[in-house]
């Protein structure tokens, strides 16, 4: 039986770059960083660095009231959701009598709330903890809460929580779930919301978040020979994937999907079954990829031994395939990363086209990588989607025409 094609019929951004599709698709091809400083946090802290989604309000894409207490990430997703049924021109009222599922990923559970209570519990006494945390901060309650607000019908909702690679993963199990025939539609991506205090704090202890506050928009360097540390970000962004035969355009096709697990003590080694396993799945060789979005995010080991994996799967070819990776322009907003990376390529392959390298000046050896700081058009049948997880967790989609 011939495998069911999937293709992405509608994509809602939220980032720093933009929100909805056409400002993100603007966004993300000016050579511009949207790393600023954050103020808010006790001084005694130092100082912190992130990329944040400026001037977004719930109120501009939803009237029902329980949205508005839902956490940011919540809020970012279900604002997502709503972009992308918009752009699929698809009235979720009209969703019933279809196979619907709805997958949403997310590395971290909602740190808003999580600060808020401990807040209120350190001033004034433990009876004034917030119990509504246990559940509003958890992942698995960001699906159900957008399938409540957008009033979705016989629907299967699903969270993904493998980190970095959460977004992808549940955009990868739509995918599988439309080929099988579980489902006619699914709505998939990943949300992330981080910046606050905590878990802001412990990840400029762990190197992972710049620890000045210099430059702030020069601190994400994707495979720059001088980057340090990536910039930690926030967003959301979620697709509608719908079968091959499906009334609706597609800017693109998802053809393969793989996932893979660190072995232990060995950074990024789960990646390259992950692709191996992606292009196998999309009946691919290596020398057929064209493009290649990359995890890069600005970390001096993990870009390095991204850019060993791609060398080790590709080649003498690897010099040759065009790669980008859009963190020097909207940080890393971990398990939303991939899922962002996928909604801009999907645009991007339509208009042929290919983003900037935010940040990247000066060629690290280590990394024999085509990049560019300039936007090139180029025209390219499919492109790799990397995603990688400090936890041992990697991700691949192959992006196609």
């Amino acid at each position: 039986m011939r495998r069911r094609r999937v293709k992405i019929t509608g994509i809602g951004p939220v980032t720093p770059a933009g929100i909805g599709l056409q400002d993100f698709a603007v966004g993300i091809l000016t050579e511009e960083s949207r790393a600023a400083g954050i103020f808010r946090f006790r001084e005694d802290a130092g100082a912190f660095i992130g990329a944040e989604v400026s001037d977004f309000s719930i109120n501009r894409y939803t009237r029902d009231p329980v949205s508005r207490r839902t956490p940011r990430h919540t809020q970012f997703a279900l604002a997502a959701a709503q972009l992308a049924l918009a752009d699929a021109k698809i009235d979720a009222s009209s969703l019933g009598h279809s196979k619907l599922i709805l997958n949403i990923g997310a590395a971290l559970m909602d740190f808003g709330t999580i600060n808020k209570s401990v807040d209120l519990i350190l001033r004034k006494g433990p009876v004034n903890g917030l119990p509504t945390s246990i559940t509003s901060a958890s992942v698995g309650s960001i699906a159900c809460q957008i399938s409540e607000c957008l009033h979705l019908k016989n629907v299967s909702t699903m969270a993904f929580q493998s980190t970095c690679c959460s977004g992808l993963d549940a955009i990868g199990h739509g995918v599988y779930a439309i080929q099988n025939g579980e489902a006619d539609i699914a709505i998939c991506g990943g949300t992330e919301a981080p910046l606050f205090f905590h878990p802001m704090l412990e990840l400029k202890m762990a190197g992972l978040s710049p620890a000045n506050p210099f430059s702030p928009r020069a601190q994400c360097r994707p495979f720059d020979l001088w980057r340090t540390t990536g910039v930690i970000g926030e967003g959301a962004c979620m697709l509608v994937l719908e079968r091959d035969c499906s009334p609706r355009p597609a800017y693109a096709y998802i053809d393969g999907y793989a996932s893979a697990s660190d072995s232990a003590g060995e950074l990024c080694s789960g990646l390259q079954k992950a692709i191996n396993g992606c292009l196998e799945n999309a009946s691919i060789l290596p020398r057929e990829v064209e493009a290649i979005s990359a995890w890069g995010p600005g970390h001096q080991e993990i870009d390095r031994l991204e850019a060993q994996v791609l060398s080790k799967v590709f080649g003498k070819d690897l010099s040759a395939i065009p790669a980008y990776s859009i963190k020097g322009c909207i940080g890393n907003p971990l398990g939303a990363a991939g899922a962002i990376q996928t909604g801009a390529v999907a645009c991007c392959i339509r208009d042929e086209i290919l983003p900037p390298t935010v940040n990247w000046e000066y060629r690290d050896p280590d990394c024999n990588l085509s990049l560019s700081n300039q936007i090139r058009r180029i025209s390219y049948q499919n492109c790799l989607v990397n995603s990688h997880g400090l936890s041992g967790s990697n991700a691949c989609l192959l992006i196609s025409q």
